[in-house]
């Protein structure tokens, strides 16, 4: 039982030791050559990496998808916004429902440049405008 437990370590020791001395003596300078050899091909590398690459590929143009998706979208709602603030809308509001008083200060104030700010002091959508086309007369002047 005595020689077992000597044996075995030594066994092992033995082993470690031929591997040691097999890599730092033949197999270090085989693995620089290939190293070598590999670093002198071309695009090696590439093709190694290549299902890495795809992969990559695929998620930024996703990604690339979503984000010109998204940021249309938002180019959308600002041009819906933009069609709003155009001061000829009121004006032509204005003229379709036959509404003279509005239709002349919006032409007014295009005229003076003013058409943006008229624009946005002007009733609401869904709120409607002055029912008749004539301005209700002042009190005590009739």
């Amino acid at each position: 039982m005595e020689l077992t437990q000597f044996v075995i370590p030594a066994f092992v020791a033995i082993e470690i030791i031929i591997i040691l001395a097999l890599y730092r003596f033949l197999l270090r300078d085989w693995i620089i050559d290939k190293w070598e050899e590999k670093l002198d091909e071309e695009g090696w590398l590439i093709i190694k990496l290549e299902p890495v690459i795809d992969e990559i590929e695929d998620r930024m143009h996703d990604k690339l998808e979503q984000f010109q998706k998204s940021f249309f979208g938002s180019v959308g709602a600002m041009t819906q916004k933009a069609q709003n603030l155009d001061p000829m809308n009121n004006l032509r509001k204005a003229a379709k429902s036959g509404d003279w008083p509005s239709m002349l200060v919006e032409y007014a104030a295009n005229k003076a440049g003013l058409g943006a700010l008229v624009a946005q002091n002007g009733p609401k959508e869904g709120q409607n405008g002055p029912e008749k086309a004539l301005p209700r007369p002042l009190k005590g002047l009739k």
